[in-house]
């Protein structure tokens, strides 16, 4: 009875322990700022990380390789978790990346490596030399279009005041101008999508008194015409009705609580010309430079178009083209088109270059590039097909805590990013987020400007062909010029 009586003590003792450490984590996890995912779901969400750290030792039984997963695979995700909370970003005992998977990127390191005192900073790239207020910028990395309706209020809060920190730009995204893209001071892009948000009049269509407001925040450096997107080419975009909430239908006059579903094209754009006379219009009205969008498909157009640059004179181009990858991702999207049509950026990106050299454009018009790129590798890689700016959605939402849960379109992000839930956006803490996006960007250009020392030069601009080479299926490689010299 006594040996009894002592495990019933213990027993009610722990239990008590038990129920008081629960409390502690409870109170704990509610309060704190740092991790929306322990603020949102206390206790519960602790086991994530417990979870997430016994993987590195189980998954080879149980959970997918480092390199496997999609659409981005963990040891992508981990580096950018990294590098945003500014922690070791070293590894030990090897890459557990193949060397012989076709279509693996690898760069040349030279001899000669630039040495710390001869490395400079990105240089400088202007954007509309024939606008009455061109934009001059050094960073190659920057944040790609989501809108205000896509993504919460403190996610826009926090991208926005993270890339006044990390010097770079924002785009808007189609959701029109919010006071939330302005608060934190960074320069932006504000995007023009079919169904004109932001700067359309009462019957849809563009309005050029609208734009002249929306050009006199002094922050807005360009506009961007959203011609098609990477993860639904041919179909414009999509916010459930679940998500427009009052405020959002006030930014992008349309009615609350209904789906938000764009043209699946611009309606004044039947051909090259057209983009042009439009390019024209938003250039003149607002007097910053105007560039186009695009997923590359079929592009017997873009002849046309660059013959038709040359036939007005080369102030008719656009300042710069956005090309993105096939497969880019959005916040809703009907599954063929992601997964089906459209160019990837492998392939897109040096036809578009190539081209533009033989029409003698390539100084004129900016190329920015887009499409998973969110590691420093891939924005190097990018530099050296040729394209002079990097832009990354996804790779900037990992940065504020995203987990690639892929509830984007449900309202039911567990982070608060693509959430308008107020309780779910309570983990997400502006302040801590936006310092993370700061050093996400600061670590890809340091990341950058890694590989092209090695290779020799002195920024990450300088990065050619010459410097890269791809495997091929015989498990040798391919210098990337060499690849494609069928474009020259």
């Amino acid at each position: 009875m006594f040996s009894i009586d002592v495990f019933a003590s213990m027993f009610i003792v722990f239990l008590g322990l038990l129920v008081l450490t629960v409390i502690i984590f409870y109170i704990r996890d509610v309060t704190q700022t740092k991790h929306a995912i322990r603020r949102n779901y206390p206790v519960i969400g602790r086991f994530r990380y417990f979870f997430e750290r016994q993987g590195e030792f189980f998954r080879q039984y149980f959970f997918a390789q480092d390199r496997e997963e999609m659409p981005f695979n963990r040891a992508e995700r981990s580096w950018v978790y990294r590098a945003a909370k500014d922690v070791e970003r070293t590894a030990a005992f090897g890459s557990t990346q193949s060397l012989e998977v076709t279509g693996t990127v690898m760069f040349m390191n030279c001899a000669f490596p630039t040495l710390d005192e001869e490395a400079l900073d990105p240089s400088n790239v202007t954007l509309g030399p024939y606008c009455k207020k061109p934009y001059t910028t050094n960073s190659l990395f920057n944040v790609s279009g989501m809108s205000f309706g896509a993504l919460s209020k403190p996610a826009v809060r926090a991208l926005s005041k993270g890339a006044k920190l990390a010097g770079c730009w924002m785009n808007t995204g189609e959701g029109g101008l919010s006071p939330y893209h302005l608060e934190g001071g960074a320069d932006l892009v504000f995007q023009i999508g079919t169904a004109k948000y932001g700067v359309r009049d009462e019957h849809g269509n563009l309005s050029t008194e609208k734009l002249k407001e929306v050009a006199a925040h002094e922050q807005v450096k360009m506009f961007e015409l959203k011609m098609s997107q990477g993860a639904k080419p041919g179909k414009g975009g999509m916010l459930p009705g679940r998500k427009v909430n009052a405020e959002i239908a006030n930014i992008r006059g349309i009615p609350e609580g209904q789906d938000s579903i764009s043209p699946n094209g611009h309606p004044e754009i039947k051909n090259p010309g057209d983009i042009l006379d439009m390019i024209a219009m938003v250039r003149n009205a607002t007097g910053k430079p105007t560039g186009f969008k695009a997923v590359i498909g079929a592009y017997g157009w873009l002849e046309t178009l660059f013959a038709e640059i040359n036939h007005r004179g080369i102030e008719s181009a656009p300042d710069f083209i956005t090309i993105d990858s096939a497969d880019g991702g959005t916040g809703a999207a009907p599954q063929p088109l992601m997964d089906s049509v459209g160019l990837p950026l492998r392939e897109s990106l040096p036809l578009v270059v190539s081209m533009l050299k033989k029409h003698g454009l390539r100084d004129r018009i900016k190329i920015i590039a887009s499409g998973k790129l969110i590691v420093p590798s891939k924005v190097a890689w990018a530099l050296a097909l040729g394209a002079d700016f990097v832009v990354s959605a996804r790779g900037h939402m990992f940065a504020l805590g995203c987990i690639q849960a892929m509830q984007c379109n449900k309202d039911t992000c567990p982070t608060g990013i693509t959430t308008h839930n107020e309780r779910l956006q309570r983990g997400l803490n502006v302040a801590d987020k936006a310092q993370r996006v700061a050093n996400y960007n600061k670590y890809v250009h340091y990341g950058a400007g890694l590989i092209a020392h090695s290779c020799g030069v002195s920024s990450a601009r300088e990065l050619k062909g010459e410097h890269v080479r791809i495997v091929q299926e015989s498990g040798l490689s391919e210098p990337l010029d060499k690849m494609y010299e069928n474009y020259k």
